[in-house]
């Protein structure tokens, strides 16, 4: 069937009206009104979803009071009460996976299959959380010198701001508030003001998961500034998780260095798809169709450029071109198969449509592409691929967050190794190799925090995600996750040789 028209939504079932957006900001437990408002549309239509609460410096603060007073308690809250708070929450989501892919499909435009991989993944957090609360370590033993026992642990960090980003809005946020929890941390979150919804969602379901009240707690904003500069200056406020682009992560990081506060930042990324000429080029494709395409390229870990063999290039371009030209392009709500959906703001449409053009302009070929069907109204771009791109063509520079593949061919291992890393990034990368020591080997070279080998997927919650360079400091996931809401302590107490 061909996609012409955007027939209306299903009525309503991520039940928008039982989670109040208007009184969408939750300070203690409260659910609050702010006096005014921000519209949340449907990037597929660009019609509006909901109306949500729009909170300030005030309702800022107020989240900070009530996270202090319930982190007194959660803190003193056994391991393994804090787990079960955790397990619960996970049963809950995968309970309402239904609803919470709709509001991801709704305000996200996400395709149904990565709705609801999103809300598994997310959850995920939950369980993996739930395990390491209860996996509580530290160590005890006599000091080399002797005359005296080494006691380490680890304390909760104390009130965590969590700011997450729009293009998971599920999983950023489990990743951050999981950890934050089974630490023993109490967290005010700003969610991306194009994508609140879910996160109201979330909410509530922890405190039926029997989180106490204040202990999350949620400020929907237009303000982002306002709110987390607020945050960052509260003394009371001692770490900062933030997911979002390196430009302000560093404005983050200059104010949560006036205070010295616990700052994990996951950035930018550029990630290099690298394919050798003895790699198994159908697999290649397979795991590029993955890394690049999934939730329309707006990852930070998908594959931004393609660095392919000059042996196997035309092979591996021929083969990822048929597959982009057979992706259905449409609304997630629409009938039938959607591979990609829009594009979250007709801003960002813009953008990656204007890189398109400069690579072109540039000496690019558009090689293959997808086709958009006539009357959308959403921010739709066709998936495509580019070859005869240039090493230091925009498109390749900057990060896309689209589904635009650019191909760059090349001949020596040395040289490709040094491309890959010739940018500021280093979140992801992803090599493809016959011979899996040179794929490792190439790996490790690569200055990137993760990389898929033979693989297009690299997230993982019991797997440490993070990045070198511009790309961030700290990781979550697995028990790095937990470490960065934790502050590590030393006892040294006198203990008489009586031997």
């Amino acid at each position: 069937m061909s996609l012409t028209t955007h027939p209306p939504a299903p009525a309503d079932p991520g039940n928008l009206g039982d989670l109040e957006p208007e009184r969408g900001v939750l300070v203690g437990g409260e659910w609050r009104s702010t006096g005014a408002s921000f519209v949340v549309d449907d990037p597929a239509t660009g019609l509006e979803l909901a109306r949500v609460a729009d909170g300030g410096a005030a309702e800022a603060t107020a989240a900070v009071d009530a996270a202090v007073e319930a982190g007194r308690g959660w803190r003193r809250t056994s391991p393994r009460a804090r787990s079960e708070v955790l397990s619960r929450a996970r049963e809950l989501m995968l309970r309402d996976a239904d609803r919470l892919a709709w509001l991801l499909m709704s305000e996200n435009g996400k395709p149904e299959a990565d709705a609801r991989a999103e809300v598994t993944y997310a959850a995920e957090f939950f369980r993996w959380y739930a395990e390491e609360a209860v996996r509580t370590d530290g160590s005890w033993g006599e000091s080399p010198g002797g005359g005296t026992r080494s006691i380490v642990t680890h304390h909760p960090a104390g009130v965590a701001a969590l700011v997450t980003p729009w293009n998971f809005p599920a999983a950023m946020i489990t990743r951050k508030v999981a950890p934050a929890l089974a630490a023993g941390c109490s967290v005010v979150v700003k969610p991306a003001e194009e994508t609140p919804l879910t996160a109201l969602a979330l909410a509530r379901l922890l405190a039926e998961a029997g989180a106490p009240d204040g202990l999350v707690n949620v400020v929907p904003t237009t303000a982002a500034g306002d709110v987390v500069s607020t945050w960052l200056a509260d003394d009371r406020v001692r770490a900062v998780s933030f997911t979002g682009s390196t430009r302000i992560g560093k404005l983050l990081l200059r104010q949560a260095a006036d205070r010295v506060v616990t700052s994990s930042m996951e950035l930018g990324g550029n990630a290099p798809f690298v394919v050798t000429a003895d790699a198994d080029v159908e697999a290649a494709v397979h795991g590029a169709l993955h890394a690049k395409f999934r939730n329309g390229g707006q990852a930070c870990t998908a594959a931004n450029r393609f660095l392919v063999h000059e042996r196997v290039a035309a092979e591996f371009t021929a083969l990822l071109g048929a597959a982009v030209e057979g992706m259905r392009v449409g609304p997630a709500h629409g009938p039938g198969r959607v591979d990609v959906g829009p594009m979250i703001t007709a801003a960002q449409a813009a953008r990656i449509e204007g890189l398109v053009e400069a690579a072109v302009a540039d000496g690019a070929r558009v090689a293959h592409r997808a086709s958009v069907p006539d009357g959308l109204t959403g921010h739709f771009v066709a998936p495509v691929v580019l070859d005869r791109v240039a090493p230091g063509a925009r498109v390749v520079a900057e990060e896309v967050f689209g589904p635009v593949a650019p191909v760059v061919t090349w001949s020596d291992t040395d040289d490709v190794v040094a491309l890959a890393n010739a940018s500021e990034h280093g979140l992801a990368a992803y090599v493809y190799a016959g011979d899996v020591r040179t794929a490792i080997g190439i790996g490790e070279a690569l200055e990137a925090g993760m990389v898929g080998v033979n693989r297009g997927v690299v997230s993982d919650p019991s797997a440490p995600f993070g990045g070198v360079k511009q790309s961030g400091l700290g990781r979550e996931g697995a028990r790095d996750g937990l470490r960065e809401f934790q502050e590590t302590q030393f006892l040294s107490v006198d203990w008489p040789d009586r031997r």
